[in-house]
């Protein structure tokens, strides 16, 4: 089985309920949506949905990370985005009822809560404020996905375009005195297909930024001992 059924007595974590989406909610609406969440945890690279695929629901990620990637007919992928705890995702396509125009992977063990479609539907119309919370989170994604198009296209190198990514994932890392540190378990390939290069590249750059010591790597953790080196490199 690529899931299994888990069902939370308990209320969302405090990591979800950090999720702009769920801060914006009225208490009323907040505990309606709570009601209607049975999360399932979903093992890696299971597909919540794909592209040109039917709307069924929301997804909300409870725990875990989910990529978000749109592909070509020839096999090539950009991920836009990995969806962390307290994210919605498929609100678009619920809302128009549009095929999605992305596919959702799951990257790490998720538990993931799903509400149909038409359940979705009857609890914006039960609560008419969400539709404002709703346009604003459509926003908010819309705009991560032209900061994502704009790095791919308008960066100009492949060194330049990894160390806006690294800035980028920093931004949410942990302090230390030694400098920024965050988890960096993605493959190579996969933070290519963030940027627009190969695998080759992607290699060839971090090992020169190791020699440069504009990170370091401590096991699945990069740490950045100065963002000013690194956003000089960026261009920032």
């Amino acid at each position: 089985m690529a899931t299994m059924r888990e069902t939370m007595t308990t209320s969302r974590t405090e990591a979800q309920r950090s999720g702009e989406f769920f801060k914006r909610l009225t208490p009323a609406a907040l505990r309606d949506l709570e009601s209607m969440e049975f999360p399932t945890l979903y093992q890696p690279g299971v597909q919540l949905f794909s592209e040109k695929s039917a709307p069924t629901g929301i997804f909300i990620v409870v725990s875990g990370e989910v990529k978000l990637s749109i592909n070509s007919s020839e096999g090539k992928r950009l991920i836009l985005s990995i969806a962390k705890a307290g994210e919605v995702l498929g609100l678009s396509s619920v809302l128009s009822g549009l095929p999605s125009e992305m596919t959702a992977e799951v990257l790490y063990p998720s538990r993931i809560a799903v509400i149909e479609r038409d359940q979705f539907m009857a609890f914006m119309s039960r609560h008419p404020e969400v539709y404002q919370v709703v346009t604003q989170e459509l926003t908010m994604q819309y705009k991560v996905a032209c900061e994502q198009l704009r790095t791919v296209a308008l960066s100009g190198s492949a060194p330049e375009k990894l160390a806006r990514l690294l800035l980028e994932w920093s931004e949410n890392g942990q302090k230390t005195e030694s400098g920024m540190r965050f988890r960096f378990s993605l493959t190579h390939e996969e933070i290519g297909e963030f940027i627009g290069a190969s695998r080759e590249t992607v290699t060839r750059t971090l090992s020169t930024f190791k020699s440069r010591r504009l990170v370091a790597f401590h096991g699945s953790i990069l740490e950045i001992p100065s963002r000013v080196a690194l956003e000089h490199l960026a261009g920032v």
